[in-house]
């Protein structure tokens, strides 16, 4: 049996422009440089980017691009969901669709270069009476 795993540390995101993805990456998603990972960005090593509470940690490389087949999935609260939505659709200057999985609501979006990403929230959500969904506050599971 393996030992147990106490969290995703950091995911790799290859990009054409680093210096481009970083502005990218503060103004979509909020995060910034790691400055006491700075050093390793040197010689092509990871650019290591997070979020102010250091739960999420990117490491961005400079590369050419490739398709990419992983999606990167961000949780949030159910309370921050439509307000990502409006975030996601003013800086990418589009509608981002809500994708419905039943037990589970998703944003999904890509960066600059084509790597995927989504917002997932948890939360159950309320139907009114014409059937369209409505955000309920997290932890009110009523049916």
């Amino acid at each position: 049996m393996a030992p147990p795993l106490d969290r995703i540390d950091h995911v790799h995101v290859f990009v054409a422009d680093r210096p481009a993805a970083e502005a990218w990456y503060a103004r979509v998603l909020g995060l910034s440089r790691v400055h006491a990972l700075a050093g390793w960005a040197k010689g092509g090593g990871p650019l290591t980017l997070g979020d102010g509470a250091g739960t999420i940690h990117l490491a961005l490389f400079e590369s050419p691009a490739e398709k990419c087949r992983s999606t990167i999935a961000l949780g949030v609260d159910g309370a921050s969901f439509e307000a990502w939505r409006m975030h996601l659709a003013a800086e990418l200057g589009r509608t981002v669709e809500v994708v419905d999985h039943g037990q589970a609501r998703s944003l999904y979006f890509s960066d600059p270069d084509g790597n995927p990403y989504e917002i997932t929230c948890y939360a159950p959500v309320a139907r009114t009476d014409a059937g369209s969904a409505a955000a309920r506050p997290e932890g009110d599971a009523r049916p």
